[in-house]
């Protein structure tokens, strides 16, 4: 029988999807066929090994970026995760990001180019056309920059970082053992796994995207130190940072039929906003490519521009994971929504379109939540018959499940009011909130039951009386 490179593809493994099968039999990847065995132990011996370093390297720069950002804009040392967006430094907030910006592009000169973006494109790379050599710099430049990106009011996520360096971690053991270009392959991968489940408590979406975005294909041979690599690192979560969810989901009643199909119409819709993102973000990275400087100071510019939207809006600064919480719990109206969307859009897509480091995937989400979010509340408003509950509408943004819970309303009105703090800003939009009525009593006790509004016309129309 005639011994071809698409033979041994057809055997070795099933790929991701069968477009791949030619590009994978390009780059001679997968190897020949061969049956499990005592490798396979070491292999995931090392990726649980790996798994676990990861989940500490995860904390670890969790913390880097929170000391920048405790130093940056509230002049303390405290290594825990704080809002930007508290900060009392006026207009100066403005030069805090493109001072970041300035310090990302010297490193990216003078240390390694590849620092520049989120990392998951970089380590798709190397997979195809480097046999997984990550360079063994990057396992410290990579988390560093992104820190003082994210840490100095970039708008950016920790995880796309993390996910980085474990991928570098994962190569640079598979560089110094003696293992073959798959066996190396498989341990960026579980790097990549355990930094994204070690983030986010989701050992099996953090499989699911190496498989999608670094393995390529599905065989046992790297499936199972995969897996064990992203259990380990949930786990030394758990020690290092307690079992609670990244992002605690209200309880939501199982949807009718006419709110399923609305919903799969919002994620068509949401689909087609996602490739206008994409188009978006490309078009600002050939903008500044276009620009008479060299690309070390494209950060800085690009920090300028998220300095100045952070004036307006401070919420778009930093890591955001708040702001998705924010969104899921309901303390965000649908103007604060609309708001936080494209302003986190703008800051965000000119951020990374300059060159600068950070992760893609909380500012995605943050976006896709409150777009899908304030769609959501628009056809509870416009058409109740549908039985579409907001809190659902923005699940679906890349799979995530980023949720807000309320009611619309013009600038005048206090749409959603779901925080005792939020109090204040009622009685400025001039609604009386005068003591005993049901409404303020759930909005003073820091929860507004959506569906019981929903449900009672008379407190329906205590909500449009706000502000007026």
């Amino acid at each position: 029988m005639q011994n071809t490179n698409e033979d041994h593809h057809s055997r070795a493994a099933l790929p991701l999807a069968p477009a791949l099968d030619s590009t994978l039999v390009d780059v001679h990847m997968p190897r020949q066929f061969r049956t499990l065995g005592r490798r396979i132990l070491w292999i995931s011996t090392l990726a649980v090994l790996l798994g676990s370093g990861v989940a500490v390297a995860a904390y670890a720069l969790t913390g880097l970026i929170g000391l920048i950002t405790n130093l940056a804009f509230y002049g303390r040392w405290d290594f825990s995760l704080s809002s930007s967006a508290d900060n009392q430094l006026g207009l100066w907030v403005i030069l805090v990001p493109a001072v970041g910006g300035i310090i990302v592009g010297i490193m990216a000169r003078y240390g390694s180019g590849a620092i520049r973006g989120h990392g998951i494109p970089e380590a798709m790379e190397q997979v195809l056309l480097n046999e997984s050599r990550i360079k063994p710099r990057l396992t410290w430049l990579k988390p560093v920059s992104s820190a003082v990106a994210i840490g100095s009011g970039g708008p950016f996520g920790a995880e796309g970082p993390i996910i980085a360096t474990g991928g570098a971690l994962g190569s640079l053991i598979g560089q110094l053992l003696h293992v073959t270009a798959d066996e190396r392959k498989v341990l960026l991968a579980s790097g990549a796994a355990a930094g994204m489940a070690a983030v986010f408590s989701a050992p099996v979406a953090a499989v699911l995207l190496a498989v999608e975005l670094l393995l390529f294909e599905r065989r046992a041979r790297s499936l199972i130190p995969v897996a064990l690599a992203a259990v380990a690192g949930t786990a030394l979560r758990y020690v290092l940072e307690g079992n609670e969810p990244m992002f605690p989901m209200p309880t939501v009643a199982a949807p009718g039929f006419p709110a399923i199909g609305t919903y799969v119409v919002l994620g068509l819709i949401l689909g087609v906003v996602s490739v206008a993102i994409t188009r978006l973000t490309y078009a600002i990275e050939d903008g500044f490519a276009k620009l008479p400087i060299h690309w070390m100071w494209w950060p800085a510019l690009g920090g300028l521009v998220v300095g100045c939207v952070g004036y307006v809006m401070p919420m778009t600064l930093g890591v955001g994971y708040g702001n998705i919480t924010a969104v899921i719990s309901g303390q965000l109206g649908l103007g604060a929504m609309l708001a936080l969307c494209l302003l986190k859009l703008l800051s965000w897509s000119v951020a990374l379109g300059s060159g600068t480091s950070g992760g893609t995937l909380a500012p995605l989400f943050t976006i896709g939540g409150a777009l899908g979010g304030a769609l959501g509340i628009a056809l509870a408003h416009a058409a109740p018959w549908l039985g579409v509950d907001p809190r659902k509408a923005d699940q679906l943004v890349r799979g995530t499940i980023v949720l807000p819970h309320g009611l619309g309303g013009d600038a005048k009105k206090v749409v959603v009011i779901a925080q005792g703090d939020k109090i204040k800003e009622a009685e400025a939009a001039g609604a009386d909130l005068a003591g005993g009525d049901e409404l303020v009593e759930k909005i003073k006790g820091g929860w507004l039951d959506f569906d019981a509004l929903i449900a009672t016309p008379d407190m329906m129309g205590k909500v449009g009386q706000l502000g007026k």
